[in-house]
């Protein structure tokens, strides 16, 4: 039987996660943990106050982790606080908008979708509107950094308006929280969700889930789902010293306490988002130098990733632009926009602008031009 083969990984992920990381956090999956030890547990219970605190200053608030990726993090919270009876208002502009819809079609919950389209902002005229006149709603639902283009969504005007009307707010908040700054109480969040490969710059394998205490107390019986039951989750880590109801990913908690301790490091949520804006605005002005155009306008896009309309000599060929680049040591992310030829990348995890700036060349000497202005992926070279 031949051996499986692992190839090393000598490049940068310029992905919206999973990402770079440092050597010292994947150092930490190095030694195994038993779930039911308070050595580990210890370590669960603090992550979990760490993330509130970085979620807030406000008391109330408290966190739970959930194993699996991200959206089986979202499908948790979808499928475990909305009663039997109540409705969910999903604002959309994206992919992963139209996922949470999809979450709700397979759960059997109501919903109504409030789908801006993938390149325009949300219609806060129309989402006020429908909370004033659909007396079923119970939920409002948005993505607040949409990758799909790198949207940055308005949650703050979103919040005001869901709680003006007295309905509770999620957000996906997946691929911003701890690279953005951002404070729950002020934005009036019941639920956030976020992962740990994402801007805390850990590792795959679980999501996690900051709730107000009151909001998560109250959703006790509602969960549509054994595995993803929010609320027996989060009872079981409360009553039992950080302990999961089910074997935990112990090596990737590890990884993660370690990179909460390089976020502090670094200087805190302050510190990774400028970090973030200076490699987005690098990364950008060397983009539109080499000939290429953003998707988004600039007052949309997030520092999180960024798409990039494709070149349109018929020559180029994404695979060819992806292998070349990824010769030189970078992973880029296709497109997933449905109505423009674009390619992303992102900026998060484990970059600095010195690497943007090896990417702008390597970028530059994967391409040709025509008539001084058109920039095309070597086809041949």
């Amino acid at each position: 039987m031949n051996p499986i083969i692992l190839p090393d990984s000598p490049y940068l992920l310029l992905t919206p996660g999973p990402l770079t990381t440092t050597a010292s956090v994947k150092n930490k999956m190095m030694a195994d943990a038993c779930t039911w030890d308070d050595d580990y547990n210890n370590v669960v219970q603090q992550i979990r106050a760490r993330l509130v605190e970085l979620a807030t200053s406000q008391p109330g608030y408290t966190s739970v982790l959930m194993q699996g990726s991200g959206t089986a993090s979202v499908e948790s919270v979808i499928g475990s606080v909305i009663p039997e009876h109540g409705k969910l208002l999903i604002v959309a502009n994206g992919v992963y908008g139209q996922r949470i819809a999809q979450i709700a079609d397979y759960l059997r919950i109501p919903y109504h979708l409030l789908d801006a389209g993938e390149t325009a902002g949300p219609d806060l005229h129309a989402l006020e509107q429908l909370l004033a006149t659909d007396t079923v709603i119970t939920h409002v639902a948005v993505v607040h950094c949409e990758t799909t283009t790198g949207m940055l969504n308005p949650i703050k005007s979103i919040g005001k308006l869901a709680k003006d009307a007295g309905k509770i707010f999620i957000v996906d908040a997946m691929s911003s929280f701890g690279g953005i700054e951002m404070d729950m109480d002020q934005l009036q969040i019941d639920f956030l969700i976020s992962s740990a490969n994402k801007c805390i710059q850990g590792v795959p394998g679980f999501g996690f889930i900051i709730a107000k205490r009151h909001c998560m107390e109250e959703i006790k019986g509602r969960a549509r789902s054994l595995s993803l039951d929010l609320y027996d989750q989060w009872k079981c880590m409360e009553d039992n010293n950080g302990k999961w109801r089910f074997t935990s990913p112990t090596h990737v908690v590890r990884a993660f306490a370690q990179a909460l301790n390089e976020l502090d490091c670094e200087g805190g949520i302050a510190a990774r988002a400028e970090r973030y804006r200076s490699n987005h605005q690098i990364l950008v002005n060397g983009m539109r130098r080499l000939g290429f155009q953003t998707l988004l306008k600039g007052s949309q896009m997030s520092p999180i990733i960024t798409s990039f309309y494709s070149p349109e000599h018929p020559e180029y060929d994404f695979k060819r632009f992806y292998d070349l680049l990824k010769k030189q040591g970078f992973v880029i992310y296709p497109g997933k926009v449905s109505n423009a030829d674009c390619f992303r990348i992102g900026n998060i995890g484990n970059i600095h602008p010195a690497d943007i700036e090896r990417l702008l060349r390597a970028i530059g000497q994967s391409c040709y031009w025509v008539n001084d202005q058109a920039v095309i992926a070597a086809a041949n070279g």
